[in-house]
Parts: C-alpha cells; sequence; structure tokens
C-alpha cells in the first residue's frame, strides 16, 4: 500500500496580500507589498496593532502584534491600511472552491491555508511535485497573490515543510527526508511547540528537533506528561491524523475580549471568564453541540499570547460544569502577568452526549434529565429578555466557593511569607 501525499497550501501574507489585490483592483496605483506597508487595526483604540507587514516593513524592524505607534518610530514613512475581513472571507472561499478540482478530500485549517488529501492522485496527475507547481502558477495567475506548497506522507510533515522558505515556493518533507531536512531545525520551529517549551527543552539540553526525536521519552514525561508523546512523536514526523473536511461537529466556539486596560487580577479575570462562559455555553446549546475540550486564551501586555485546555470524560453544554473547568485552568496556568486580552473556546464538539458518571459527584441529587430541563428553561427567559437576566443558583454558589478557596490561598501564601520572615528574624 503506497504511502499518503498529503498537500499543504499557505497564502503568503494573507492579509497583506489581498488587501494588495483589492486595491490594485479598485484603482490604487501603488502594490502595498512592494512599499512600507502594514496591515493595522484602529490606532486610536487597544486594537492599533500590526496585523501584517510587507517585507519592506519587516527589514526597518517592524514585528506583527507591535503597535502602530511603535512601527512608524521605527519606519516613519509607513502607510497604514485597514483590515477588510469581508474581503479576506471572499478570497478565501474562492481559494477553496478553486482547489476542490484537484481533491474532493480538503480540510481547511485556517482563513488563509488547508490540506489536500492528494493519495492515489497519481493515477490522474502523473508527477504530483509538478501539480504543485502547476497549482502555484495557476493561483498566481488567476488570483493575483502567491502560495506556498509543502508535500508530504501526513498533515504535520506538510504543514512543517511549507514553512520552510517563503514565499512563493514548494518544499517536500517526506519520510525519507525526515533526518536531513527536519532534524537540524530549530526545536522552537517544531509544529506546536510554543515559547515556553522551547524553554523547557533547551533547559535539558534539546536545541534542535533531531535531539528531541532522540531524547529519553521518561525524562520528557516528568516535565511535559501527556505532552510528552505528541512532542517527541512529533519530532520524528508522525503523525496519523486523516484530511477531514470541518463541520460543526469538531469546529470551535469561542470568544476573545481585549481589556480596557491590562488586568492582574485573577478575579477580575473570572468575571470576564464568567461571562464570555455563559455566552459560549448558550451559542453551544442552541446549535445542540457538546463540548469536550475547554480552554482559556491568554494575551499579555507584550501581545505574548499563550493558551491551555482541559479535555472531559463525558462532553457537556452544561454552564455549571464548563466554567468550573475554565477558572480551574485559569489557576493553573495564569502566569500572573499583565493581561490585555482573554477569551474561552470550547472545541471537540460533538452533537451527542454519551451519559456516564457525572463530572461533578456532588451535584448528583438532581437528574440529568432535570438540570437539561432547568438550563432550557433558563435560557428560554434569557434570549427573551436579556442575555444575563437569570443564573443558575449553583453558579452563583459556584462564584462564592471560588472566592472564598482564593481568600485562603491567600491567607496560607501570607502565613507563610510571615513564617519565613519571623525565621529570617530570629537568626
Amino acid at each position: 500500500m503506497k504511502d499518503p501525499i498529503i498537500f499543504h497550501i499557505d497564502v503568503n501574507n494573507a492579509f497583506l496580500s489581498w488587501t494588495a489585490v483589492y486595491l490594485l483592483q479598485n484603482g490604487y496605483t501603488k502594490d502595498i507589498r512592494t512599499i512600507p506597508s502594514i496591515i493595522g487595526g484602529d490606532e486610536k483604540t487597544r486594537r492599533g496593532i500590526v496585523l501584517a507587514k510587507s517585507p519592506i516593513a519587516k527589514k526597518y524592524g517592524v514585528v506583527t502584534a507591535e503597535t502602530i505607534y511603535s512601527a512608524k518610530k521605527k519606519c516613519p514613512n509607513l502607510e497604514i491600511f485597514p483590515g477588510n475581513y469581508r474581503w479576506y472571507y471572499q478570497k478565501s472561499k474562492e481559494l477553496m472552491e478553486y482547489l476542490k478540482q484537484y481533491s474532493p478530500q480538503q480540510e481547511q485549517l485556517s482563513i488563509d491555508e488547508c490540506f489536500l488529501d492528494m493519495s492515489g492522485m497519481d493515477y490522474i496527475y502523473k508527477d504530483l511535485i509538478e501539480l504543485a507547481y502547476k497549482i502555484k502558477a495557476e493561483i498566481k495567475e488567476k488570483f493575483g497573490y502567491t502560495v506556498n506548497i509543502g508535500i508530504a506522507n501526513n498533515k504535520l510533515c506538510a504543514k512543517m515543510a511549507s514553512d520552510f522558505e517563503k514565499p512563493d515556493k514548494v518544499h517536500t518533507l517526506m519520510k525519507d527526508e525526515i533526518v536531513t531536512k527536519l532534524w537540524p531545525l530549530d526545536v522552537g520551529d517544531l509544529f506546536m511547540c510554543g515559547k515556553k517549551t522551547k524553554e523547557e527543552l533547551n533547559k535539558m539540553g534539546i536545541y534542535t528537533i533531531g535531539d528531541l526525536a532522540r531524547a529519553d521519552i521518561k525524562k520528557l514525561e516528568r516535565k511535559f506528561k501527556s505532552q510528552a508523546k505528541y512532542l517527541q512523536e512529533a519530532a520524528r514526523g508522525i503523525d496519523e491524523s486523516k484530511v477531514e473536511e470541518r463541520t460543526s461537529k469538531n469546529q470551535s466556539i469561542s470568544v476573545t475580549e481585549t481589556l480596557p486596560y491590562n488586568y492582574t487580577d485573577s478575579e477580575k479575570l473570572k468575571e470576564i471568564l464568567f461571562r464570555q462562559t455563559e455566552e459560549v455555553c448558550r451559542e453551544l446549546r442552541q446549535k445542540k453541540l457538546f463540548t469536550k475540550t475547554i480552554g482559556v486564551i491568554f494575551k499579555n501586555s507584550n501581545f505574548i499570547s499563550y493558551s491551555a485546555q482541559v479535555t472531559l470524560e463525558n462532553p457537556t453544554n452544561h454552564t455549571k460544569d464548563i466554567i468550573k473547568k475554565v477558572y480551574e485552568v485559569l489557576e493553573e496556568n495564569y502566569k500572573e502577568d499583565e493581561i490585555r486580552l482573554i477569551g474561552v473556546r470550547l472545541s471537540n464538539l460533538v452533537s451527542e452526549k454519551k451519559e456516564q458518571i457525572s463530572l461533578f459527584e456532588e451535584d448528583n441529587n438532581k437528574s440529568k434529565e432535570e438540570e437539561d430541563s432547568i438550563q432550557e428553561t433558563i435560557d428560554n427567559i434569557n434570549n427573551k429578555f436579556g442575555k444575563s437576566i437569570l443564573k443558575p443558583a449553583s453558579l452563583q454558589l459556584l462564584g462564592e466557593s471560588k472566592s472564598k478557596k482564593n481568600e485562603i490561598w491567600k491567607e496560607k501564601n501570607s502565613s507563610k511569607k510571615n513564617q519565613k520572615s519571623t525565621k529570617t528574624d530570629a537568626n
């Protein structure tokens, strides 16, 4: 049996490229890809940051996610253009429809990238690498922008390959190329290996993807627990996930909020998360879906984003169940830095709920049918009179118990500090 062949198609600098195409089609005489330019949010609000930059702006040191004010200090002649999200959606849809002619097996990863399963297509196309070059050239001629295409035996390696060198390139990362092409790369280049993970790996003497692939799995597990297996398999180019069309069953529901000022108080963050969780849970129930994975998204004052999530044994759409896990994720992963944006994401969505043991044993005095009926009644009232006019008493109690828990935690920490101080004085 032949190995699968996967293409990963990624638009080069999508927001800037698509904006350039729009402007040129509407009479603008300059191609903003060839001048110092950025796509930016409203400079007068907290959204005044760089969303995309031209190659020339990059040479001036402009980086994505910095403030427009900072970018203009680096490059005084910088030209700023607003995002056009309706146009981006249109261009994305246009690209995905075009690519369907080459394979019916398509999975859109984000607005500007997708996978194509080309397995078995060599019976139609004699040379799949040659076909990739043809697709790349057609997109450039037909739509006016460039893409990178990665070709590999699985999704992970195809994604890694498309990032090798940009723009307007085709790269391969087949099974027999893992050692020579993937292993020499910095471990931070590995897909889904964040900055903090890279730092921890470096502390263990792991600097390249090859180092990670050869590392002692038991040592990795002591540090990264269940994440260790993914990290090492990814470093070895192992990925068994299939190219699947994304539907409402496997997409996510999320909400994020840019805060009016930087928050450092976890109680204030909980207030925001509580409101956001109510919102996403209501949408979840309206779509008659259940979530198995609950996450919290953070962006700090240095524009560094990080997130954490927990996967449930039993899917749920009850606000009470979900907010409890949201708070747990916050308490375990908030780094006590200044937060400018925070959000909740529900993913791994399913349309059926398999009844097993309740997640929260203390609530077993009510049947699940009763809880569902109560939740439905509350949703109906809130939908009619206002988003959060009515809340279950258990949610209020949960908030109170969390506050008491935090007070106890603060008291314990204060007590420990006092003990240390007393010992120091005694010495």
